[in-house]
């Protein structure tokens, strides 16, 4: 039977009032991240810094955002530009050992985390997991990557930095505005200020509604991949037709709509984040075929059937964005973060 997945809390994103206990705990915890920014900045705690560009990716609210799709777009990018581009990755979610692993397509998914591993059958690029970031960028340097991109290490001030890009979640935004666990921030809205790149998450067929200073991007989902096989079909092969969709992410609902907006039946099957899933996840009492999503099929290739399906998402944001980023990263103004 599938588990349900761990909803956020009711008050972060829904409009009901945070209890005091979580106000109270909010208040320590913006202390305690004010504390340890002040003392990256004075240069009491020391930053790591690596012979190569590093660009971060990340977002300031708890869970899934979409820097996952941005990351593959970024490093394909960079490589048709002529880069060496390497990942480097915390690799949350390994089920076996917390040591620094070279992840290719061949690792183990409980070697390398779920991202990692998508990454890396993806793009193909030298791919890096270690709890300390800083070590993994020096090792994708040492190995030849002429730019390092971070996945998720907004919050990694350890890790030097030459840009950073946040990725906002454009259907529930910063919820309630407050810090963990009263909302779902880690990090004030000022901190946005400070990234050199804003990417606004629409969604799939979406419309381009990024706001002042911040660039649009869609997911787009225009194909099933099989599990067991290896002739992709279009997602309007499944239009009209009900389906279960099985999604392991921060935001099922997204990916859930994604399918809708194809004219899919869906019945939702969603998972906490990161979840490890096993064969009776998958037994829903029917022969329906089932969706799920790239970083949820990574887990499920070694029971899936013929009735299981991958759907890649692909990131989508317009060329402006792309030249702006490529001319900071050749012509990088005043000093890297």
């Amino acid at each position: 039977m599938s588990r349900a997945a761990r909803t956020p809390p009711r008050w972060w994103f829904d409009g009901a009032a945070s209890p005091w206990w979580a106000r109270l705990l909010a208040r320590v915890y913006g202390a305690a991240i004010a504390l340890r920014r002040g003392l990256y900045r004075r240069g009491l705690r020391r930053r790591i810094a690596v012979d190569v560009p590093v660009i971060v990716i990340g977002n300031l609210i708890a869970g899934g955002s979409g820097k996952t799709p941005l990351t593959i777009a970024l490093v394909e990018r960079l490589r048709e530009a002529g880069f060496t581009p390497g990942v480097a990755s915390r690799g949350y979610g390994r089920e076996q050992g917390d040591g620094a692993q070279w992840v290719d397509a061949g690792t183990p998914v409980a070697r390398a985390g779920d991202e990692p591993l998508l990454i890396a059958r993806r793009t193909g690029v030298r791919v890096r997991v270690d709890r300390d970031r800083a070590a993994a960028a020096r090792a994708l340097a040492a190995a030849g990557c002429d730019v390092v991109v971070c996945d998720d290490g907004l919050q990694h001030y350890r890790l030097r930095r030459d840009l950073e890009i946040e990725v906002i979640d454009g259907r529930r935004g910063y919820g309630n505005g407050r810090l963990i666990p009263a909302g779902p921030l880690r990090e004030p809205e000022t901190r946005a200020a400070e990234v050199d790149f804003r990417v606004l998450n629409t969604g799939a067929d979406a419309p381009d509604d990024a706001g002042f200073g911040q660039w649009p991007m869609r997911l787009s989902t225009q194909r099933a991949l099989p599990l067991v096989g290896v002739r992709a079909i279009g997602l309007s092969a499944f239009s009209g037709r009900r389906v279960h969709a099985v999604a392991g992410i921060g935001d099922p609902e997204r990916f859930f709509a994604s399918l809708r907006a194809h004219g899919i039946a869906v019945v939702p099957h969603a998972f906490p984040d990161h979840h490890r899933f096993v064969t009776e996840d998958l037994q829903f009492g029917s022969d329906l075929p089932v969706l799920m999503t790239e970083k949820d099929a990574v887990k499920c290739a070694a029971f899936a059937t013929e009735r299981h399906f991958s759907v890649p998402a692909d990131a989508q944001l317009p060329e402006a964005f792309w030249v702006a980023l490529l001319d900071r990263l050749r012509h990088p103004g005043g000093d890297a973060r």
